[in-house]
């Protein structure tokens, strides 16, 4: 059985310290845990004309799936802790969990705050096989990222957007607390931690940004939200929902007893959550056409005489 990955403040910052002694990229390797018929890692180009090679994992499928489910991480950005969903996914799914920029196995080394720029690093992932949809999930700081590829997507590509436990700029009591521990030590910790830390702290300025491209989305959004407040405060979510004017309006879904971190709970609930988020193509109904079913005008009863 794979192992629990765990998302409390110590377990990540022991996940940290670990990887950073030890030289490893992945914080907890899936290879340990999952075959690489189940779960694999994978590099691609990013877009754009960046240069830089982006690292992510996989499910693997032997023809491709009707959906791929395109996840795009928080901040620290570790695909690895979505492993556990995609082992579980219905082989009808497919999905694929990218370390973001400057985080993991991604290039560059360096910090990418503009999330203009990271967005149009990843259009890559949103590359289909024919007769495949995406649905494009934006987890925490990622919603933001994800919001502004779908947005520039081609249209047909991506049939809908999920922005799960999204933040906006407005941290929760834990969060806070991180933050300000984070400004205070950032030239002595490791770099994904400080890139994360910069990150949040710099994106209600962004916000506009995301304001822009929901506006411009015309795919169905949905708003998931860990019920819980330590990270990323409901409000926030519910205002975006509530104000933000969409070409479709967007529906906000509070999980009530979850956290900031839905993959890390039961994989069944995210799975069901991710799923209700899929259009269900409507049954084909064989109707005939209206002149055979209605037939020709009856004579009237005049004329009968």
């Amino acid at each position: 059985m794979a192992r629990h990955r765990p998302k409390g403040v110590l377990e990540i910052g022991w996940a940290v310290l670990e990887s950073a002694a030890t030289g490893r990229t992945e914080h907890m390797p899936t290879s340990v845990d999952y075959p690489d018929t189940l779960v694999r890692r994978i590099t691609f180009n990013a877009g754009g004309g960046l240069g830089w090679k982006l690292s992510a994992i996989e499910s693997p499928r032997d023809k491709p799936a009707p959906w791929k489910i395109v996840v795009v991480t928080g901040a620290p950005s570790w695909a690895e802790y979505w492993a556990p969903v995609m082992a579980a996914l219905p082989q009808d799914r497919e999905m694929v969990v990218v370390d973001r920029p400057g985080y993991a196995g991604s290039e560059p080394i360096e910090y990418i705050g503009d999330i203009r720029l990271q967005a149009r690093a990843l259009m890559p992932l949103l590359e289909t096989k024919p007769g495949q949809k995406i649905l494009l999930v934006g987890q925490s700081y990622g919603a933001a990222i994800a919001s502004l590829m779908a947005a520039e997507a081609k249209p047909g590509k991506v049939g809908g957007l999920m922005l799960l436990s999204g933040y906006y700029g407005e941290p929760g009591p834990t969060a806070k607390w991180l933050l300000g521990m984070g400004a205070r030590m950032l030239k002595v910790i490791p770099r994904d931690v400080r890139h994360a830390v910069l990150e949040v702290t710099e994106q209600a300025r962004q916000l506009d940004l995301l304001h822009a491209a929901l506006r411009r989305v015309t795919v169905p959004i949905h708003l998931l939200h860990g019920h819980t407040h330590a990270f990323a405060p409901t409000e926030p979510a519910e205002k975006l929902a509530s104000e933000t004017r969409t070409r479709r309006p967007m529906r906000f879904v509070p999980v009530q007893g979850a956290d900031h971190f839905l993959n890390d709970g039961p994989t069944d609930v995210l799975i069901d959550a991710i799923e209700a988020c899929i259009p269900t193509r409507p049954a084909f109904q064989w109707r005939l056409p209206a002149w055979v079913r209605f037939g020709a005008p009856k004579a009237s009863a005049t004329a009968a005489a």
